[in-house]
């Protein structure tokens, strides 16, 4: 088993999930003929139960919502599985790697089948691909100049840009974006983790854009 195929906490007791199919095997496409067989524990929704990755992948493609996530990574951060998943669990469009190609998928739990990954070399890429996407840059950074998240008005069509930890955002990318939001804090650190704030992020703009009232559950 490959390191990104390392299942996620909740799919290694046997009880967790579902077991084989009980009765005939119902005619849908969408259902994977080894999952009915032998059983799905893998970490999906229940919707979801004995699909192939294919047909999830699709039916949230019809659902997606219209921000991106993006995270330079010219030191290999740790951060970006984690990124990866929460992008997976708020349905957002694409996750952007800038830098480094290569990153550890671990922290992804998996969920980098189904969430769409782009990689650019550098922020230029990123940059044209927002200008030719009609996507806002929002840089994500408790520098000077900086919008409190908290009372700002978050584009819908948009990039959500982060640094990687430590040295957090490139000057070219603060250059690049068209604003720069912060992260309310009030203890003694000066920034927080990469991932728990594009968390943060994310759930901010779908506390303004989403349809709370349609969970993709």
């Amino acid at each position: 088993m490959r390191e990104d195929e390392l299942p996620g906490p909740t799919d290694w007791g046997a009880t967790v999930g579902v077991g084989p199919w009980e009765g005939p095997w119902p005619a849908d496409p969408r259902y994977d003929p080894q999952l009915l067989a032998e059983g799905d524990r893998r970490n999906v929704v229940d919707r979801y139960r004995y699909w192939t990755v294919e047909a999830i992948v699709a039916d949230l493609d019809r659902r997606r919502h219209p921000f991106h996530v993006a995270i330079e990574n010219f030191g290999h951060d740790l951060n970006i599985g984690t990124v990866v998943r929460t992008a997976n669990a708020f349905l957002a469009a694409e996750v952007h790697v800038v830098g480094r190609r290569r990153w550890n998928r671990r922290g992804a739990m998996v969920t980098d089948r189904y969430q769409h990954l782009r990689h650019h070399p550098d922020v230029g890429g990123l940059l044209a691909f927002a200008a030719e996407q009609d996507l806002v840059v929002v840089a994500v950074d408790n520098g000077p100049g900086a919008v409190p998240l908290e009372s700002a008005e978050l584009p819908r069509r948009c990039v959500l840009l982060f640094g990687q930890e430590g040295p957090g955002l490139t000057e070219e990318a603060r250059a690049g974006a068209a604003m720069t939001v912060s992260i309310a804090q009030f203890g003694s650190t000066r920034s927080i983790n990469a991932g728990v704030a594009a968390g943060i992020a994310m759930h901010a703009w779908v506390r303004r854009h989403a349809d709370l009232g349609t969970p993709g559950q």
